[in-house]
């Protein structure tokens, strides 16, 4: 068994955090929870479950997190980490709650800093490049709308543990202050919010943090953790090797500033992008009609072509619309999105199929977690890292389909491109 087992509770943050380990030289393989079935992983040094849990109930979430601790072999096993998303969208507490119990332990540091994508935390307040949460883009997300930017407020509210922090002047006094401070807080606290200001202090709380049985947060602590553990072990990191040609296919289904700006870049540079009329979706008639026009236009591209992007409507005034007509017919954003995704997965699926395509990049959580569903993708490794927190994959069983699974507020403008060139790299391992 891996001595590191991390719970995520989606596949885009699964990659994301086993990426951290990955690139530091570890092997790092991804699987999907299946209720009652243990993963055949190969040997490796990290084993991350996805769960696909944040749009679940709190009840279910937990059920899920439960119950893949409890399956999987604890031998050889040093830490187990709960990944959460980097605002702390979804079923933070219950999650957490899930660790501990399965675990029977009563303690876990919680550090959601990922500096690299803009994401700090200052006397537990936590800000997206400099914007605190409450008033940065997440306040407006259809389904986790985040209206508070304190995060002992936001975690106390979801757990009846008690909930503490350790602020970032602690420890500018020093390793062994904080080591002090931490045991002090297992005294009164069951979770103990982390100040991060930048990479220095990830540094400094991964040295001090690195025996400890459980953690929770985002992925940003685990690359100064996976260098710890790389050195100790003595790995090296992969050679890069040569690009081919091969067909490239792109499907987006977020609907976060950074997939827009990705979307609208691949659009300004002349590449062939088809938009999905999320307005007529409702209607099983106009919705197969829909379906089939993305997809003879997306079969189109490729008879001349090695690469196309699909995404949904993203203008606000056309996800206004249709989010009106759904609301017309009794349906709620969640089922709206998860509507989206599917509808944009079976077209991915038949031009996948159609075409042979053996290289997928998709961008957004729920439209990844589909596509891979209808793929029959349950296991990944994760090769190498992209942009901050953004992998490439390769699937574990045949046939092998290298993916690149990208968070929607994760990414430059020109990430897609660059996913495109990377998928492009044979044998990267």
């Amino acid at each position: 068994m891996p001595g590191t087992i991390v719970i995520a509770d989606d596949v885009t943050g699964a990659n994301d955090i086993g990426v951290m380990y990955a690139k530091a030289g570890l092997d790092a393989y991804v699987y999907s929870f299946e209720e009652g079935k243990i993963p055949s992983c190969p040997p490796c040094d990290v084993l991350v479950m996805d769960t696909d849990s944040r749009f679940d109930t709190y009840e279910r979430a937990y059920q899920k997190v439960f119950s893949a601790l409890k399956a999987l072999p604890a031998e050889g096993v040093q830490q187990y980490i709960d990944k959460q998303c980097s605002v702390f969208r979804g079923n933070i507490g219950a999650e957490f709650d899930a660790m501990l119990d399965a675990l029977s332990e009563e303690f876990a540091p919680v550090v959601l800093g990922f500096p690299d994508n803009g994401r700090t935390t200052l006397h537990s307040v936590h800000y997206v490049y400099g914007t605190k949460l409450e008033d940065s883009q997440f306040r407006r997300d259809p389904v986790h709308p985040m209206t508070k930017s304190d995060l002992v407020e936001i975690l106390q509210a979801q757990t009846k543990r008690k909930v503490g922090a350790i602020w970032y002047e602690v420890y500018d006094r020093g390793e062994e202050a904080l080591r002090r401070a931490l045991e002090e807080a297992k005294k009164d606290f069951s979770y103990v919010i982390m100040d991060v200001r930048d990479n220095r202090d990830l540094e400094l709380l991964a040295r001090v943090l690195k025996d400890q049985r459980v953690l929770c947060g985002s992925s940003a602590l685990s690359a100064p953790l996976a260098r710890l553990e790389a050195a100790q072990k003595g790995k090296e990191k992969p050679a890069k090797q040569e690009t081919v040609q091969d067909k490239v296919f792109c499907m987006a289904g977020s609907l976060t500033p950074q997939t827009i700006g990705q979307t609208a870049y691949m659009k300004e540079k002349g590449y062939p992008v088809f938009t999905l009329d999320t307005r007529r979706i409702f209607d099983e008639g106009q919705r197969r009609a829909e379906a089939d026009r993305l997809y003879e236009a997306v079969a189109c591209a490729y008879e001349s072509g090695d690469f196309a992007m699909i995404h949904s409507m993203n203008a606000p005034g056309e996800v206004e619309e249709t989010k009106r007509i759904a609301a017309s017919l009794g349906i709620d954003n969640t089922e709206v999105s998860s509507l989206v995704s599917s509808v944009l997965s079976e077209i991915s699926e038949r031009v996948i199929r159609r075409f042979s395509i053996r290289r997928i990049i998709v961008c957004g959580g729920d439209t990844s977690a589909s596509l891979c569903a209808r793929l029959g993708v349950t296991g990944m490794k994760v090769l190498e890292e992209i942009e901050a927190g953004l992998p490439a994959c390769e699937s574990v069983k045949e046939p092998h389909y290298r993916m690149v699974l990208k968070s929607g507020s994760f990414g430059s403008p020109e990430f897609v491109e660059k996913a495109w060139h990377t998928l492009l790299l044979e044998n990267r391992t």
